[in-house]
């Protein structure tokens, strides 16, 4: 039986959203949210009617807002909003992430506090239930007002025009073929629809939930692969002990330092670390926990932070009543700035997780065999070079990554005459640091591929029973390397075994 989840009643989580976007939890309406929702529209349509001036309700919009709008104009004054902030550039962003969009405004809008109407809400569950998902470029959003232009592009569809896609992304029709075939007209707007569907964050807050599924992914990934990297250096299991951790109780090294206990536990390559003349690992192997440890506490605040955005309205101005009698309070509840922050710092906690495995990988690779490994993890080295450039490799992409690190949020751009003067400019923060994710995953990759061949050089020792099953499955990909040969298919293996969490199976069992 299909879970359920009701829109604008129950607490949305960044893996509740992803379950609901793949079709594994079912989102749907219910009396209380119908009501909450036909309540406050009711009220959107008393202040559209009144004399008072309200902004975005009778008003124009941004420093347009002392300009008053007749009742009658008030849906062509919606429908113009979205058509002149729909100016996005640049690629389409990922398929699924535009469909978190819509997942995420429909509870939003649930919750009452927005004016739209139970018709509108209907019209985006249509798009979300047949996955008629619309092209949305990734490049326009200043993060102030939310995410006006990306939004403006999500819901062009709604009326007649824009693109969209029924093949998860792979190619874009026009809007108005599948309102035809589907015996669907435009949808028309009322008052304050246009502005409840582009204020908000869903575009920043879509990002953050792929950044803390992959992130997450990552670090768990990263802890396998940095132990096969321990296990074939022939490293020590002392930074792990509990006793160490009890007395500097941060939670994410902690957490790290229990996993490797597991995962090294019966090893015979870490029990033969005390036969080797080694005081002490470098850094890069015995500051794990440290490492790795607050790259977690980093994602923990992240998704801590975008669960509350994810449940929150996002909108202005916002619909209240006071002693019966309506109210529209204008605020600043749709600023990215809380989420743009830390998916900065998840940025950065990415990139240091990059930056420890490309070390983990130059030990590895060794220098005259001074780990008793062969140089580049190769038997005839001088003739091979082995993998001495999977190393450049990444250098490479931690370079990067470092290049992408400077905050986002750091930076503001005044807007809209300059009503809107300070902005958090985190749709680049989300978009830059999906990037640096992807990257480390390139680099998690290749540490498992050179870790794997460091751990065929310690043989008959074993190492321990996890890992050995981590070993076997890339051994089942990818082969043992003896002589030189072309390396990039073997390397996209690799980084596709992390990306697809098979390795997790083993740890989890």
């Amino acid at each position: 039986m299909t879970e359920i989840f009701r829109y604008g009643i129950d607490h949305l989580t960044p893996n509740t959203a992803i379950k609901i976007a793949r079709g594994e939890i079912k989102g749907i309406l219910t009396e209380e949210s119908i009501n909450n929702v036909n309540e406050c529209h009711g009220t959107v349509i008393t202040i559209a009617k009144g004399q008072k001036p309200v902004y975005a309700i009778n008003t124009g919009f941004g420093s347009l807002c002392t300009t008053k709008i007749s009742y009658k104009n008030a849906g062509k004054l919606q429908e113009n909003l979205l058509k002149s902030h729909s100016v996005g550039v640049g690629d389409p962003i990922d398929n699924e992430i535009a469909k978190l969009m819509l997942i995420l405004k429909v509870h939003a809008l649930c919750q009452g506090y927005s004016g739209a109407s139970i018709g509108l809400i209907e019209r985006i569950m249509w798009h979300i239930k047949h996955n008629f998902i619309p092209k949305v470029p990734e490049q326009g959003s200043v993060g102030a007002s939310g995410d006006l232009c990306p939004l403006a592009h999500l819901f062009l569809p709604l009326i007649g025009l824009g693109e969209v896609s029924i093949d998860g992304g792979k190619s874009y029709i026009p809007t108005e073929k599948i309102l035809h075939e589907n015996n669907l007209k435009k949808f028309s707007l009322g008052p304050k629809e246009g502005l409840a569907l582009i204020n908000g964050t869903q575009f920043m807050a879509a990002h953050g939930i792929k950044i803390v599924e992959r992130l997450k992914n990552c670090q768990d990934h990263a802890d396998i692969i940095a132990a096969l990297s321990l296990e074939g250096f022939l490293g020590s299991k002392a930074p792990f002990d509990k006793r160490l951790h009890e007395i500097r109780p941060h939670p994410g090294a902690q957490i790290v330092a229990k996993r490797f206990r597991r995962l090294l536990d019966a090893s015979e390559l870490i029990e033969s670390h005390k036969n080797c003349n080694r005081v002490q690992d470098p850094y890069s192997f015995r500051c794990i926990p440290q490492v790795h440890g607050a790259s977690r506490d980093a994602l923990i605040h992240l998704e801590e932070v975008l669960t509350c955005e994810i449940n929150s309205v996002t909108d202005n101005p916002n619909i209240f009543q006071n002693n019966g009698n309506p109210i529209a309070i204008s605020g600043g509840g749709f600023h990215g700035e809380p989420i743009a922050l830390p998916m900065d710092y998840a940025g950065l906690a990415a990139s240091e997780l990059g930056n420890i495995s490309d070390r983990r990988i130059y030990l590895l690779l060794g220098e005259k065999g001074e780990y008793g490994l062969p140089d580049y993890l190769i038997e005839e080295s001088g003739l091979n070079s082995g993998f001495m450039i999977t190393q450049y490799l990444t250098a490479a992409l931690v370079s990067e990554n470092k290049s992408l690190c400077y905050p986002a949020s750091a930076d503001s751009i005044p807007t809209s005459n300059g009503i809107e003067d300070i902005v958090s400019m985190g749709s680049i923060s989300a978009r830059k640091t999906l990037k640096i994710i992807d990257n480390l995953e390139k680099i998690l990759g290749v540490e498992l591929f050179c870790a794997c061949q460091a751990i065929d050089f310690r043989q008959p020792l074993k190492p321990s029973p996890i890992l050995e099953k981590c070993h076997s499955y890339v051994r089942n990909r990818i082969p043992h390397i003896k002589n030189d040969e072309v390396l990039s298919n073997y390397i996209n293996t690799a980084i596709e075994i992390v990306r697809s969490q098979q390795l997790l199976i083993f740890f989890n069992e």
